[in-house]
């Protein structure tokens, strides 16, 4: 087995979106090939009301998949396509834009005022950017959940992972997205394809991800020559994008660790993005922009 160095650790960045929401970017708007298919990835986490009522009033997005997955309070939604409601802790929206939709998400908070939770983009090849927009509502009791002898828990969002399927289907990228939890001082190894680019977030606890067995477990970039340190923990908040293996080694801190661990297969095309818009060319672009000018963006429209 070989295991897959830690690229790079990033610290995600306040940042503020839809109509005032507080939130933080582990990455997005920036260098696509390191995370392809992946886009962009927010954490919402937020104790102040004031902070995210104001919520992402109606907004359009063509030409990717939203992921949202909710860890405390609720978020109700709507969209062009006929669908409303409200996602609660722990469940999951997974929608495909396609060639155009236009929704909302207004996140309300639990009753101690947290509104917790994640949105993931992923990118849709070519052959599917215009494909028809559909919607996927996955209750928390729904998601497989796989736990090993030493108590490590993996719920299983998507794709399959130790035996278990997750509930979402008929993704693009064929992604796994798992939220992995792993036991004060365990140290655990798991697996991910070659073919797959890879990252984790971490949202509580911390924890080492790295070779454990080689001389100096240091990053494969940017490093100093005479930087013999092996790299801190990764604590709340950090991302960690993995180089080539086929499995990640963590090792957990006293208070154990949790995270995201997204994986898929890259798509290796072009990427022409502005705000909500993801195309493969400048001209599908604009002309994307140009509908929503117009008035016709939600029209059944050819890709040129």
């Amino acid at each position: 087995m070989s295991i897959r160095p830690v690229h790079k650790v990033i610290k995600s960045k306040p940042t503020l979106e839809g109509a005032g929401v507080h939130l933080r970017r582990a990455f997005g708007f920036g260098n696509t090939t390191d995370f392809d298919p992946f886009l962009l990835l927010d954490d919402f986490r937020n104790d102040i009301p004031a902070d995210y009522l104001a919520g992402f009033p109606w907004h359009p997005h063509r030409g990717i998949e939203t992921i949202t997955y909710v860890l405390a309070g609720n978020v109700d939604h709507a969209d062009s396509i006929g669908n409303n409601g409200s996602i609660e802790a722990g469940d999951i929206q997974w929608m495909t834009a396609g060639r155009g939709i236009i929704h909302q998400e207004m996140p309300k908070g639990d009753k101690a005022g947290r509104m917790h939770g994640f949105q993931l983009w992923a990118n849709l090849p070519s052959s599917l950017k215009m494909t028809a927009p559909h919607y996927q509502e996955v209750k928390a009791p729904e998601i497989a959940v796989a736990t090993e002898d030493d108590g490590t828990q993996a719920r299983i969002i998507c794709g399959t992972f130790w035996g278990k399927k997750g509930p979402v289907t008929g993704i693009a990228a064929d992604p796994i997205y798992l939220d992995v939890t792993v036991p004060p001082g365990k140290c655990k190894r798991l697996p991910v394809d070659t073919s797959r680019n890879a990252f984790a977030y971490v949202f509580a606890g911390s924890g080492k991800f790295c070779n454990a067995s080689g001389p100096l477990a240091v990053p494969t970039e940017s490093v100093n020559w005479l930087d013999t340190t092996p790299p801190a923990e990764a604590e709340d908040r950090s991302l960690i994008l993995f180089d080539s293996g086929d499995e990640v080694v963590v090792q957990a801190g006293d208070q154990g660790i949790r995270f995201l661990l997204v994986s898929g297969k890259p798509l290796k095309e072009p990427v022409a993005w502005y705000g909500p818009i993801v195309m493969n060319t400048q001209e599908q672009l604009r002309k994307a922009f140009d509908q929503l000018n117009e008035g016709t963006f939600l029209e059944m429209t050819k890709i040129d």
